[in-house]
């Protein structure tokens, strides 16, 4: 024993034996371990590549729901666009002086609208159709990123299976398209309605301008200058206006009751003459009879029609005859040898005999009473007093008949216009009532987004037999050979929280802001263009603020100062975008992440995937056709990839201009010969 250690040891030291057997044992578990991580290194990468083949399948379902979230966004920001646009061509419509402008923006919105549809079926059928050869897609990108792995050393065989196999989405709203044809008709009734309405209300105002320049707005002698001139009215009972838009046929009826009221507290003989005291009688008599007429005369609102009692005072003796002065008994009478004689007054000089009854100016006509020799008062004498100052200007009269017979025109045409606003009122709540049924089409359900891989993928990959590089194999180390080798991995879908610059709209509306659409737009077709940009943006939340931005659309497109009737139809339109009751929309993009396997295994609607280990074995070793791998792994046959680019549609503006929406899957296809 103490020979044996000596060998190794000699006077406390090392010999040259032991050095040369520790030399030796190092090299032996240093080649060992070099083949050793070598081979763990070679078993490790089959499962790095498994990882990246799950990712890869992942970021195609997350391309996929980024796509059609974006062409969801599309359609409804279309629609809601070409809704409020048409809602604001039909308001503007009943607007004075914007009705060119209603009737363009009315077009454009139904435009969209149509638009909208066409875009939306292309949509539709286009994300079905590419649902249906997502797997082969997924498995695609899979197998590419797996072959990727791939050495001269060693090959790397899989695919990336989506979880489940089948689309559970529905895109049946895409399909169904928003009626335009009543909107259009509703549109052209009112729109025809709203011009007779207005038509009308132009012959209105230049009736009611007509009254008003009688009054106190023609230049020179009118009812209020005249009066100013006759009598001693203050300028409150005598007010003057400077423009037929404040003033109302009231102030004209008032002024000339103060006129009357004035002249008759007023009136006097200008001496002391038989015949001047007749004329101021007879005066008297007219200024009485005017303030009678005038006293409950009124123009007013009676139910739905304009009514005037304003009369239209006699102007000379043959109308004086016409009216109940001339069959008043009112004028004093005394019984004389001819028999019972009418007098202007009781200080009449012919009025000698004992007072008889009052008689009417029709007495002395019909014989039942004689004239007074003296005075020879009678109707011809009441006559004078208006037939001097209606027929020429320079007497109130003349203008009171002028303000009266334009009165009677203003109220006929107010009255036809009344007539046409009802009509129009009730052309706009049809409008309103198809506005509504559109906004119940819009409300529908959106497109449910639930295609193959929304629960994740599966990368399976497997690897050939394998032999340690010749570098390895040494008298301290043999080579070493590795068997087949597989691995699986899975991937899924995680939320990433969008912000301005990050969510699944901001790159396709970058590319907007690129497209020549966006540029040298003015007018209503900018503020369109605007409104779809905004609503947009504003997807995410696009029941949000609606009521809103349309009242604030229409005040932009021209629809300030209101009138009743487009007040009526903005509240009905507004209630019916309010009533939209549309539900707001994830923007966050989804970001394919690590996970579990058993995560995405347990929602996977193939049985066969449920074993991993046997899943594994069944990879096909040097296939690189991912349909072929996808057989082999007992899963559903992959679609055939018919296409290099899917159209999803393309958005043609009404006003000039396209953006086509295409999603290319060429270089994918190419990379893996498929």
């Amino acid at each position: 024993m103490r020979w044996g250690i000596d060998l190794f040891i000699e006077d406390g030291a090392y010999t040259t034996l032991a050095a040369a057997v520790t030399i030796l044992v190092v090299l032996t578990l240093l080649f060992s371990s070099l083949t050793a991580t070598w081979s763990m290194s070679r078993a490790g990468d089959v499962q790095v590549s498994a990882d990246a083949t799950a990712l890869a399948g992942a970021n195609v379902v997350s391309s996929y729901c980024t796509a059609a979230t974006v062409m969801d966004a599309c359609v409804l920001s279309l629609g809601l666009a070409g809704f409020i646009t048409a809602g604001t061509g039909l308001v503007l419509t009943l607007i004075p002086g914007a009705e060119a402008a209603g009737a363009e923006t009315l077009h454009k919105g139904i435009q969209i609208l149509k638009t909208r549809n066409t875009f939306s079926q292309s949509v539709g059928k286009a994300l079905m159709k590419l649902e249906k050869v997502l797997p082969a897609i997924i498995a695609a990108n899979g197998t590419k990123t797996c072959m990727a792995q791939t050495t001269d050393a060693v090959a790397y065989m899989g695919t990336a299976i989506p979880v489940p196999w089948k689309s559970d989405s529905d895109f049946g709203a895409l399909e169904e398209d928003i009626e335009t044809d009543e909107l259009e008709e509703a549109g052209e009734k009112l729109e025809e309605s709203a011009q007779e309405m207005q038509e009308a209300a132009k012959k209105t105002a230049e009736a009611k301008e007509e009254a008003w320049r009688a009054d106190c707005g023609k230049a020179g002698k009118n009812m209020q200058e005249r009066a100013a001139s006759l009598s001693g009215l203050s300028a409150i009972e005598n007010p003057d206006y400077q423009s037929s838009v404040s003033w109302q046929p009231k102030i004209a009826l008032d002024r000339a009751r103060a006129y009357y009221r004035w002249r008759l507290s007023n009136e006097k003989p200008k001496n002391s003459s038989t015949e001047e005291k007749a004329n101021s009688a007879a005066r008297r008599a007219f200024y009485q009879f005017a303030c009678d007429e005038l006293r409950d005369a009124a123009v007013e609102l009676r139910g739905d029609h304009v009514v005037s009692t304003v009369p239209l005072l006699p102007r000379n003796t043959e109308e004086i005859r016409q009216s109940s002065l001339y069959r008043r008994a009112m004028w004093p009478s005394t019984i004389e040898d001819g028999g019972v004689t009418l007098h202007y007054g009781t200080d009449c000089p012919g009025a000698k005999g004992d007072a008889g009854p009052q008689l009417s100016l029709a007495d002395v006509e019909l014989g039942n009473a004689a004239e007074c020799p003296e005075c020879a008062f009678g109707v011809g004498d009441v006559g004078k007093t208006p037939a001097a100052s209606t027929s020429i200007d320079n007497g109130f009269e003349y203008h009171l008949r002028a303000f009266t017979k334009a009165l009677d025109a203003y109220v006929e045409c107010r009255n036809r216009e009344l007539e046409l606003e009802r009509q129009t009122k009730d052309e706009a709540e049809n409008a309103g009532n198809v506005f509504q049924d559109i906004a119940d089409e819009l409300s529908v359900i959106r497109p449910k987004i639930a295609p193959p891989g929304r629960y994740g993928c599966i990368g399976v990959v497997g690897s050939g037999e394998i032999v340690s590089p010749e570098l390895l194999e040494t008298d301290f180390s043999e080579a070493v050979e590795l068997g087949e080798r597989g691995a699986a991995s899975a991937a899924a879908l995680a939320r990433d929280e969008a912000t301005l610059q990050n969510n699944v709209l901001a790159s396709f509306f970058s590319s907007l802001e690129r497209n020549a659409v966006l540029g040298g737009v003015a007018g209503i077709l900018g503020a369109v263009m605007d409104l779809w940009g905004v609503l947009l943006v504003g997807y995410s939340a696009a029941g949000e603020g609606l009521t809103s931005l349309f009242d604030q659309f229409v005040a932009g497109a021209g629809g300030i100062g209101l009138g009743p009737i487009a007040t009526f139809l903005q509240d009905l339109l507004g209630a019916a975008i309010e009533g939209l009751g549309l539900q707001p929309v994830d923007m966050s993009l989804k970001k394919p992440v690590l996970t579990d396997t058993t995560n995405v295994l347990a929602r996977s609607d193939i049985p066969s995937l449920s074993n991993v280990q046997s899943l594994v074995r069944r990879i096909p070793v040097g296939t690189t056709d991912p349909g072929d791998i996808a057989e082999a792994l007992t899963y559903m046959p992959v679609a055939e990839i018919t296409s290099y680019e899917f159209s999803l549609g393309e958005i043609e503006f009404p006003w000039g201009g396209s953006i086509p929406l295409t999603i290319r899957v060429k270089d994918v296809i190419e990379a893996v010969g498929g």
